[in-house]
């Protein structure tokens, strides 16, 4: 069988050259291999840096990452274009690359009859928004992989987000097959319906993203409101919101706190500090190595789906600092350190930046991927690790039965009742401690040995500020000097090898920086910079961020109307040019890029930046008024708008 897809000679000199510098320690990641170990398929995914794409470089889907080339191609041959978007992380996209983008006989009907395109959300978070936008008007809901159908123009008429492959597989009337078929021929046999639901979901999209601004500066009304939604949303047993799944954006604590100093509210602190107690108590986070999983399955924190993003735990450093800040309790501070210890170890590069991503699966002992496998133990296994009196106390502790609680396998959570546990055993809660601590060091080196999850090691430059961040404040609140080091080495390695000719690019990988920044880049690699200046008192980094909020201004801002786009005005072209209105599992551009303006107003006492921020805020009023917590993070920056800086 031919080794290859078919491909132009140009386009096959390109990829054996690149196969000469990936070398002989490239992996490909496929089932379809010759007896050499070679791939029996290779596309122009190959020839990317991003790790997701080149999780699909050797499907037998003829794919094309994002460009000219591709819809130049779907106008010339007359064909749809299939867009798939995902992250390297994500388990569905990995359930579907497996049930259909491997499977030769859907790959030959895309090859036909489209021109498949791939997308990393991570790189490429504006094509995420818009198509993200579509599909949520037509079928209500959204996720990863999304999957929409496009004409030659890049209008969208049909999407959705997994599809199982063929009629019948996982309950489902219609597979992913049969939709390709029927959507083929819709394609060719009814184009003027196609072109209609495009310019409609176009039009659509434009009126989603378009934000109508408000005359009225937001006052303190819309913390109240926030609050009352908050407290009525709050699971006063479990902490964060009510129901599952449960993610920790969910309940803004940071707000919670800002929102108890103004007002002394006892029961909004009580929410927050629950929620933190919670979290950390529970199986997404991980016990052992430290870190959070993306989120809950369930309502105890339990479940997790077991990826573990470097924007969250970023964020939730943040959240713990300002716990411990708060209510004064050490465990809080512990949290912290045991998040950065891990981010320190295994999500640092040589050079200092911090990766994206460690996936959700992992290699079980028969070979085959299992999501959580690496994360999750039997009580057998804790036994042969560690001594009789150790491992009982060990498997105590964290709740591990034979029976488990995840597959067979036990998630590793605390004992709601340590002193319990101490006095069952017979042992002082300080000894109990100290096992502990001793039995997960032994642990952690016994979990190492099991194959680990792939680790995504782009450097994106918006989730390396969040992190810049956490390093930061870290070291200032908790006083450790080797956390600011850590900051400032990742700051500088941004600066030096990511920003180039004025440009701040989105992505670091493989030696070369890629994709111009959007709006988070900027915002958040300021804000970071700001808290480097707030740690060091170093005016380097104040210079720096007044000079990336220059490029900010020029770039993004919208100078009518208050706020800032998502991409900047030289950015290419695309149906709809977004300014983002929401903080979600990351915080809004928006919000942030505001933020920084009310801090460097007052670092710099230059009026011109709160007359900025002023605007911004008024561009979202509405929004702030009617939906508060739709912009959580941006309250943060209304509350310093309120207050008299310190």
């Amino acid at each position: 069988m031919e080794k290859k897809l078919q491909v132009d000679k140009k386009l096959q000199e390109k990829i054996d050259s690149m196969a000469i510098q990936r070398g002989s320690q490239y992996r490909p990641r496929t089932r379809h291999l010759l007896a050499d170990g070679s791939p029996r398929y290779t596309n122009r995914l190959f020839l990317e840096s991003s790790p997701y794409l080149l999780q699909h470089a050797h499907n037998p889907v003829d794919w094309y990452p994002w460009g000219d080339e591709a819809f130049g191609a779907a106008k010339r041959l007359d064909r749809p274009v299939l867009l798939s978007i995902g992250y390297s992380t994500c388990h569905w996209c990995h359930v579907m690359e497996e049930e259909s983008f491997e499977d030769e006989e859907i790959a030959g009907l895309l090859n036909a009859n489209y021109i498949a395109v791939k997308v990393d959300r991570e790189e490429r978070p504006d094509l995420d928004a818009i198509y993200m936008t579509a599909v949520q008007a037509m079928t209500g809901g959204g996720g990863w992989p999304l999957n929409v159908w496009l004409t030659w123009d890049r209008k969208p008429f049909f999407g959705g987000t997994y599809f199982p492959a063929r009629d019948g597989d996982r309950g489902v009337g219609m597979g992913f097959s049969t939709i390709l078929e029927r959507l083929g021929d819709i394609y060719k046999t009814d184009r003027a319906k196609v072109e209609k639901t495009g310019n409609d979901l176009v039009s659509a999209i434009g009126q989603y993203m378009t934000i109508q601004p408000g005359t009225a500066l937001p006052g303190v009304d819309v913390f109240h409101k926030a609050a009352r939604i908050y407290k009525q949303e709050f699971d006063p047993v479990n902490g964060g919101s009510k129901g599952a799944p449960k993610f920790p954006s969910s309940l803004p604590v940071r707000f919670l706190f800002r929102y108890w100093q103004r007002t002394q509210d006892k029961a909004i602190l009580g929410m927050a500090r629950t929620t933190l107690v919670k979290m950390a108590s529970g199986g997404m986070y991980d016990q052992m190595g430290g870190g959070f999983h993306r989120y809950s399955t369930d309502q105890q924190w339990l479940v997790p789906h077991f990826e573990k993003m470097l924007y969250d735990n970023a964020l939730l450093v943040v959240a713990y600092l300002e716990g411990f800040q708060a209510v004064g309790e050490e465990k809080f501070a512990a949290v912290v350190r045991h998040i950065l210890g891990y981010v320190s170890r295994e999500m640092r590069s040589s050079h200092g930046a911090f990766y994206s991503a460690t996936d959700a699966d992992s290699i079980d002992p028969q070979g085959d991927m299992n999501e959580g496998y690496f994360f999750t133990w039997t009580p057998g296994e804790i036994r042969e690790a560690l001594d009789h009196d150790r491992s009982e106390a060990v498997i105590r502790y964290y709740g591990v039965s034979e029976t488990g609680n995840f597959e067979g396998r036990s998630i590793l959570r605390l004992d709601p009742d340590p002193a319990g546990v101490a006095r069952d055993l017979k042992i002082s809660g300080q000894a109990l401690s100290e096992i502990i601590e001793k039995a997960n060091q032994q642990l952690y080196l016994v979990r190492n040995t099991r194959p680990k999850p792939l680790r995504d090691e782009k450097i994106l430059t918006a989730w390396n500020g969040l992190m810049i961040t956490a390093f930061a404040m870290a070291g200032r609140i908790l006083n450790q000097p080797e956390y600011i080091d850590q900051a400032g080495t990742a700051a500088r390695f941004i600066l030096t090898r990511v920003f180039k000719d004025n440009t701040l690019y989105r992505s670091y990988k493989d030696g070369e920086a890629r994709h111009n920044g959007y709006v988070e880049d900027y915002a958040f690699f300021t804000a970071a910079l700001l808290d480097l200046y707030d740690a060091t008192h170093d005016a380097t980094w104040l210079e720096k961020a007044i000079e990336l909020d220059a490029i900010l201004e020029e770039k993004f801002e919208d100078l009518e109307n208050g706020g800032f786009f998502m991409t900047a005005h030289d950015h290419e072209t695309l149906i709809a040019r977004q300014k983002n209105s929401s903080d979600g599992a990351l915080p809004g551009g928006n919000s942030v890029a505001i933020l920084c303006l009310f801090r460097l107003a007052g670092y710099t006492s230059q009026e011109r930046y709160a007359e900025r921020g002023r605007k911004g805020l008024k561009a979202f009023s509405q929004i702030l008024s009617s939906n508060p917590t739709a912009l959580s993070e941006m309250l943060l920056a209304v509350d310093l708008f309120l207050s008299t800086p310190k």
